[in-house]
């Protein structure tokens, strides 16, 4: 039978030969994602499955990234038995604050914890990120994150699938969140509903890999189960600089089936806005130029890479932020807050009048660095712009690139890069 890439990855942590979509399966785990929010939740479940220790301690990773730094005493407790648990179970892949730190969807592919081929769950919505290495990685409720650390194994219906051709290079100050927006604008918030998100074509060459998880990390955004890419050479490269186990790759057969084939010329795409109140809300930036601003905000584990940072700095030099408007940069992960330290980035940021943020999830749901307030509005290259969001259920949120973020802060009002 043919398969797509996603069932192929899940045959082989099944034991199959094959699966179908709609088939209910018990799949191996590579690895077991949680952060400071859910985490305690799993914690308290874990001791109902009767083992004592974690399946693998290689292969569960605990990242305190939403309120950490500890925003409150609430805060501080959560990360705190996060830490305990880690230390009593001896996991290995714990990432404190200040050490290793980062937003765990950046910090997991950076420290070379996912490769291609790989099966990975994370108590977390945005853990589908990591199916740009090629990786089949999906999220999951806290109990099912406490079951994956007690087994090493967890059910899944598999899911069917959606091809996404892509063809074309994009042109300048488009990339991968423009991509994306255009595909949810397209098919809805839940137009691909326990699907998987199949990116290929020829234009997936064209894509960097920060386009790339950008792409991967939304397509929860469409209701999607997982997005995946193809695993080539630029994916290859990657992998290997930061010390990736060796890809196991699989590919869709030619004629696997899909429910359905979309097909996105990126050299026809432009800069791109989700409006509130839902990611599906696009509309074209020059459309919607001149609208005013209250904040910005560039970082999340959607947009906060280096290359996001570089983009947003190209598009603010020489300029500075609008009186009256707050522009918060937050690098995704320690090491990219010091290379962006070493590029003369952090300097030109606060020098054009930003504010730059230890790396945090922080304002991307409303946790801190960045609530707003009621009336206000923020350009945010974030994930979400539900109500309520980033603040008061009567703020705004505005999806965007780092690009047209960053345009948008020295305009005082959404904006276009050029």
């Amino acid at each position: 039978m043919a398969q797509t890439m996603t069932q192929k990855i899940l045959a082989a942590h099944a034991g199959k030969e094959e699966v179908r979509a709609g088939e209910l399966i018990l799949a191996k785990l590579d690895l077991v994602l949680g952060n400071d929010i859910t985490t305690p939740v799993a914690i308290g479940e874990f001791p109902k499955f009767g083992r004592a220790h974690v399946f693998d301690r290689t292969k569960i990773a605990l990242v305190p990234d939403h309120f950490a730094p500890n925003k409150d005493i609430k805060a501080a407790t959560q990360c705190a038995a996060m830490r305990a648990f880690a230390r009593e179970q001896g996991i290995v892949h714990y990432f404190e604050v200040g050490h290793d730190c980062g937003i765990e969807h950046a910090l997991l592919p950076e420290k070379g914890l996912v490769t291609a081929g790989d099966l990975v769950i994370g108590a977390d919505s945005h853990t589908c990120t990591y199916g740009a290495l090629g990786a089949f990685a999906t999220g999951v409720g806290s109990t099912d994150m406490a079951a994956g650390m007690s087994a090493g194994e967890t059910w899944f219906k598999v899911p069917g699938a959606i091809r996404v051709v892509l063809t074309g290079r994009p042109r300048r100050w488009v990339g991968g969140k423009d991509v994306i927006l255009h595909l949810i604008g397209l098919i809805g918030v839940d137009g691909a509903r326990y699907q998987s998100l199949e990116f290929t074509g020829p234009g997936v060459a064209a894509l960097a890999m920060d386009d790339r998880f950008t792409i991967a990390n939304m397509a929860i955004e469409a209701g999607a189960k997982n997005g995946i890419f193809p695993v080539d050479e630029t994916c290859r490269a990657y992998l290997a600089a930061h010390g990736a186990q060796a890809p196991k790759v699989f590919a869709a057969d030619p004629d696997a089936g899909y429910a359905r084939t979309i097909k996105i010329d990126l050299g026809a795409l432009e800069p791109l806005v989700a409006f509130p109140h839902l990611p599906s809300n696009v509309r074209p930036v020059r459309d919607a130029a001149g609208l005013p601003i209250d904040q910005v905000v560039i970082g999340s584990c959607t947009n906060g890479r280096l290359g996001d940072l570089r983009l947003a700095a190209a598009a603010l030099r020489g300029r500075t932020v609008a009186p009256g408007v707050r522009c918060i940069v937050i690098p995704a992960t320690q090491k990219i807050w010091l290379a962006a330290l070493e590029e003369g980035l952090l300097a030109q940021f606060a020098a054009a009048g930003c504010v730059v943020s230890p790396p945090t999830c922080g304002p991307c749901l409303g946790g801190y660095m960045g609530i707003l307030a009621a009336g206000e509005r923020c350009v945010a290259t974030t994930n979400r712009n539900f109500v309520g969001r980033m603040g008061h259920v009567e703020s705004e949120v505005y999806l965007a690139s780092p690009a047209v973020a960053a345009a948008s802060a020295v305009a005082g009002a959404l904006a276009l890069p050029e």
